[in-house]
This record gives C-alpha cells, sequence and structure tokens, in this order.
C-alpha cells in the first residue's frame, strides 16, 4: 500500500479501517512500517543553493581554538551560511583575534562587509573565556564585542551564541543558532527520541524504546517533550521532562491517543483522542482536569496546532472529501478552511511571528513542502522532492525544518522561507524523522 509518513497515525488508520474493519491492527501494523527506519546521533551540515542578498563575511579562525574540541569558528561559519544571509569568504593571511587591528585593504579587495575573529582560552579552573570581536569592514571599525565564559561541554553552544549575536548584529534579527530540534530515530529494533543542537550536533537520547516512538512536540518553555509512544501496544500520549528524565501518561484512553501540541501558555495540550468513537480533536488539561472535546464532526480531525496567539487551532480534515488544512477557535466554534490549492495538504506548522503556514501538498504522487503568507494567501512550494514531511518553524520564524527522501535515503533539511538556501543534516549511514525545532533557550 502507498504510505506518505507525514499524514497522521490517526488519519491513515482511519482512513484504511472505514475501508474494511477486519484489518484492526494489520492496519496500524501497516502505519507503522510505513515509520520504519534506521539512524545514527550524528549528522553532517551539507549548504546548497544561492540566496538573492548573501551578506559577505570573514570569519577567522579564532585564536587557541585548535587545542580545543570544538572549532568555534567553522561553526560559526555553518550557521551563518545555513541561514541563507550570509556568504563565508576565506580567511586567510595572518592570524586574527579580538586584539588584531586588520588590514582593511585586504579584506575590501574581497568586498566583505564584516570581519569576525575571536579567541578561546582555558582558565584554570577548566572553564574557557571566549572573546570575539565584530568589525565593520567597510568602515573599518569595531561593530561589537562578546564574551563568556563557559564549560569544555558548553564550547558548542557558545559558538551557537555567537552566531545569533553576529546574525543580530548583521540583520536585526533574533537568530535560532542556539536552539535544538527533537527527532526520533530507529535502529536496530529500537526506537530513540533525541534532543541535539540546531545544527543536528550534540544529540542526547531523551527515550529509547522497541515501540515506536512519534510527534515529539516542544513544551513552549522548552523545558519538555510531548509525543506519542506505543509502549501499550497502543498510542499514548506522554509528557517528558528532559532535565529530570521524569514523564507522564496525560491521554491514555480508549481508542488511539496522538498528534499532542502544546498550549502557547504550556498548561494544557491539544491531542486528537477516538474515546468517542471518530477521531476529535480534545483540551487536555495537565493538571487532570477532564478532557474537553473541541470538534463535533464525524470527519477525522487530526495534527492540531496553535495560532502564536492562542486565539486559533490549524488542524487537519478530511470533512470536505480530502484532507485540507482547517481554522478554528482555540475553545472551539466554526471552522474555516484554509488550504484551497490541491486536493490533499497536511501537517500544518505555524511560525512563531504569526505570518507563515508551512504544510505538505500531495502534487501528482509527490509530497512536497510549501509555505503560505496567512494575509495574501499566496503560496510557494519550496522543493522539488517527492517526500517531504513533518515541516516545523525556527523560533525566529526565517527557517524551517523538515524530514525528506533524497537518493533514496531519509533525512532532515532546513530550508529558508524562499527555498532558495538548504543544508541537508544527514546521519551517518542512517535514516532520521519527526523532527520538530524547539523555542529560544533562556
Amino acid at each position: 500500500m502507498p504510505c506518505h509518513k507525514g499524514y497522521s497515525t490517526v488519519l491513515l488508520m482511519n482512513h484504511l479501517s472505514t475501508r474494511t474493519n477486519s484489518l484492526g491492527w494489520l492496519v496500524k501494523l501497516a502505519v507503522l512500517w510505513c515509520f520504519a527506519l534506521s539512524a545514527s546521533a550524528q549528522f553532517r551540515v551539507e549548504v546548497t543553493g544561492v540566496g538573492m542578498t548573501q551578506l559577505p563575511v570573514v570569519i577567522a579562525p579564532f585564536k587557541g581554538e585548535a587545542q580545543t574540541s570544538q572549532k568555534v569558528s567553522t561553526i560559526v561559519q555553518a550557521d551563518l551560511e545555513r541561514s541563507g544571509q550570509f556568504k563565508g569568504l576565506p580567511a586567510s593571511g595572518s592570524p586574527l583575534d579580538e586584539l588584531s587591528r586588520p588590514d582593511w585593504n585586504t579584506w575590501r579587495q574581497l568586498s566583505a562587509e564584516a570581519l569576525l575573529a575571536g579567541s578561546v582560552s582555558r582558565l584554570a579552573d577548566g572553564r574557557y573565556d571566549v572573546r570575539a570581536r565584530l568589525w565593520d569592514a567597510v568602515k573599518g571599525e569595531v561593530k561589537a564585542d562578546f564574551r563568556e565564559t563557559v564549560s569544555a561541554a558548553d564550547l558548542r553552544w557558545v559558538a551557537h551564541r555567537i552566531s545569533d549575536w553576529v546574525y543580530f548584529q548583521m540583520t536585526g534579527f533574533q537568530g535560532a543558532f542556539a536552539t535544538r530540534i527533537a527527532y526520533v530515530t530507529k535502529s536496530s529494533g529500537r526506537y530513540t527520541l533525541w534532543v541535539a543542537d540546531s545544527d543536528g550536533e550534540g544529540a542526547k537520547a531523551a527515550l529509547s524504546s522497541p515501540e515506536p516512538i512519534i510527534s515529539p512536540s516542544w513544551s513552549p518553555n522548552g523545558a519538555s517533550l510531548a509525543y506519542v509512544s506505543f509502549e501499550s501496544r497502543k498510542p499514548v500520549v506522554y509528557v517528558h521532562e528532559l532535565i529530570s528524565g521524569q514523564r507522564r501518561a496525560v491521554a491514555n484512553f480508549k481508542g488511539s491517543n496522538s498528534a499532542p501540541a502544546w498550549a502557547p501558555d504550556g498548561q494544557s495540550l491539544v491531542a486528537t483522542l477516538s474515546r468517542d468513537g471518530g477521531s476529535q480533536l480534545f483540551r487536555i488539561d495537565l493538571s487532570g482536569a477532564e478532557p474537553r472535546k473541541l470538534t463535533q464532526s464525524g470527519a477525522i480531525n487530526t495534527e492540531p496546532v496553535f495560532s502564536p496567539d492562542g486565539a486559533s487551532l490549524f488542524f487537519v480534515s478530511d470533512r470536505g472529501g480530502s484532507p485540507q488544512v482547517y481554522r478554528m477557535p482555540s475553545q472551539g466554534g466554526p471552522a474555516e478552511r484554509v488550504t484551497f490549492s490541491g486536493s490533499y495538504n497536511i501537517s500544518p506548522a505555524l511560525s512563531p511571528d504569526g505570518r507563515w503556514l508551512a504544510y505538505i501538498a500531495r502534487m501528482g504522487s509527490s509530497f512536497r513542502l510549501h509555505v503560505m503568507d496567512l494575509a495574501s494567501g499566496q503560496v510557494t512550494a519550496l522543493t522539488d522532492t517527492a517526500a517531504d514531511e513533518r515541516p516545523s518553524f525556527a523560533p525566529n520564524s526565517r527557517l524551517l525544518v523538515y524530514a525528506t527522501l533524497q537518493q533514496g535515503q531519509e533525512a532532515l533539511m532546513t530550508s529558508t522561507l524562499d527555498g532558495r538556501i538548504k543544508a541537508r543534516l544527514s546521519g551517518q549511514g542512517g535514516d532520521i524523522r519527526e523532527p520538530h525545532w524547539g523555542p529560544l533557550r533562556k
């Protein structure tokens, strides 16, 4: 049977089970086989494409970084290039640090707009003093200075912090490099939920299970993940505290419990439950109150996502005959259709600034990532691949992460909103999926 892994478990199970009740759990197992994959926790970043306007910047090797486990300048350059806003220029010539007096003629010949240099010095207590200076290469003057003291374990994180700092200094927008993504792998018969840096590195396992784990969703404060686990031989929604490792089932009702989405206040979730028959959206108060049904239609209603202000819910429903994205008040009420291009649109994701709706649209036999400007309704296809799924926005609304199939292998990709710059976060000999981008770290 054909399958698209981005089409939620609820939609697939319900569409197929309505055709024949005799399939039962065989249908569910077929869906899970559609999810099967193998992966490792390590990535490499491959950036492709050319943006319309990229700021040329020189990022010099940081003094002392060769003696550390993390090359700060390399991480910063990869971050900035992946954003689509910057073009890295070669930093040849004399070594530089934050105290250097650059020869501006050298950099102006390269048409550089900025120069970044710095140092990494180990202190007596084993921590590292990390410093950086950003120059305006056109004016030949200091633009800003950066300094932080971190442990050896936080060198990669501070590199991402420098990337955010440079991004803000050069664009005026908040960066999103010092953030995290969650994703799921399957290897040797076990499913693992990972939390990694925004570039895919530094992955740490949050949960490992012989049963499938799907639909990870970050809490607004970044302290917890909600997800669906099949440990009970049926889908159950859990909330998992990352620091303590403690978790609890918050939706373990009769039938299927799936597709959790956090409310912006972090006090409740909306999920798809089939406990009353059919597949309806329910508001689940994390204090333990009785779930409240939000949809009443006889159609499948799933894949909910809140608008940033919490006033609206976007979700997928087949109430019009095929899966489309709808919007309704977050407390329930009349729903209006949002997607009209094509007969099959799923996996909605809202940008944190409320401007963009990303989703997956079927085009012939291909499933491709699209973005809609909600104000104008204009839709743009961002990819030319055939098996895209589960988009998620960076917390600054300027990048997307999604899963796809490239050259026969499943991989995570990031893309700019115009689709011009893409970065592949590729597992070393395996596949990865179910990405979700976490919030800004406090």
